[in-house]
């Protein structure tokens, strides 16, 4: 079966295209802002303009703009495409590559909103032990990690806390294929990690 993988949930545009479960072809870019003008010039660029059987899509949390942008692609390919959508948190995405080719459990920190990190650990199995936190720094500090931290603020984290942190850092849809069947959803709702800033009136 082919699949697409689309990663848009930080800085990073990731596009990848696997087939019986070898990676055909990719991209990933560092890109910041922009993902909506780069995202489908960048799936034509792939072997027969990216067509698959199966999509899968990053949920987030991460940049608001760059996971409405995947998705509304994502979903836009599978109805023209007649082919199914399928999401994974994108933490669970960093987690997978932390781990990889290790058994350890991993703590994932990201960039979230407001200078809050997202904060969530992984077991050994890539399964999460706790729902997304969204933490201060400080916050962050004072809890429990496991043994690999991983993500874009893995770095400020470990110097916190005083330990080192994994080269992983941005996720990457080239690595889509070791988040575990469990964390692939049909339903394609945006992970925030945290409580929306705007208030409904009393």
């Amino acid at each position: 079966m082919r699949i697409l993988a689309i990663e848009t949930a930080t800085e990073a545009c990731s596009i990848a295209l696997f087939d019986q479960g070898q990676l055909i072809d990719a991209r990933h870019e560092v890109l910041g802002r922009g993902h909506a003008e780069r995202l489908v010039p960048m799936i034509a660029e792939l072997p027969d303009k990216g067509h698959a059987e199966q999509i899968r899509i990053s949920l987030g949390p991460g940049s608001f703009t760059g996971v409405r942008i995947g998705l509304a692609v994502a979903r836009a390919l599978g109805v023209a495409w007649k082919i199914p959508v399928r999401g994974y948190p994108t933490l669970a995405l960093v987690a997978a590559m932390a781990r990889a080719g290790t058994d350890r459990a991993v703590t994932v920190c990201m960039s979230g909103g407001h200078g809050e990190w997202f904060v969530q650990d992984f077991g050994t199995d890539g399964i999460p032990l706790d729902d997304v936190a969204s933490l201060s720094p400080d916050t962050a500090a004072m809890r429990r990690t496991q043994d690999i931290l991983a993500g874009t603020r893995a770095e400020d984290l470990g110097a916190l806390i005083g330990v080192a942190s994994a080269p992983i850092i941005l996720p990457n849809a080239s690595d889509a294929l070791l988040v575990p069947d469990a964390l692939l959803w049909d339903q394609l709702s945006p992970l925030y990690g945290r409580a929306p800033d705007a208030k409904l009136p009393t």
